[in-house]
């Protein structure tokens, strides 16, 4: 009974992320773990979201991007980006940023990766 609470569990979470990998649209990210920082380039320039590690959750700190870029839904895809690489590497997304959490708050799908006791 306990073996296939833990395949139905495993199922839909399967699901769950597969319907999440397909609502974002794909965008070249790179690691930069020197930097501490997800980061994609653009016609403008360099768009970075800064980040630190502790344990097995990833706060999210800072949102740079070049002067007069305002491309508000292209920033929320790149979030969408980050978010499916956390759930690929079964990660805690805290938002430091008040950016974030709005997006967490209009994007309530992705509200799993919340830590227990983070209520948005």
């Amino acid at each position: 009974m306990l073996k296939e609470a833990i395949l139905a569990q495993e199922f839909n979470y399967y699901l769950y992320y597969n319907l999440i990998m397909e609502a974002a649209i794909t965008i070249e990210i790179k690691d930069n773990t020197f930097a501490r920082q997800f980061e994609t380039v653009v016609t403008e320039g360099l768009i970075s979201v800064e980040y630190s590690f502790q344990e097995k959750k990833i706060f999210l700190t800072k949102i740079n991007t070049p002067d007069g870029f305002t491309d508000e839904d292209f920033i929320t895809e790149l979030l969408r980006n980050i978010m499916n690489i956390a759930y690929e590497r079964k990660l805690k997304v805290v938002p430091i940023l008040p950016k974030i959490a709005l997006f967490f708050r209009k994007n309530t799908i992705y509200r799993d990766l919340l830590p227990p006791g983070i209520k948005i």
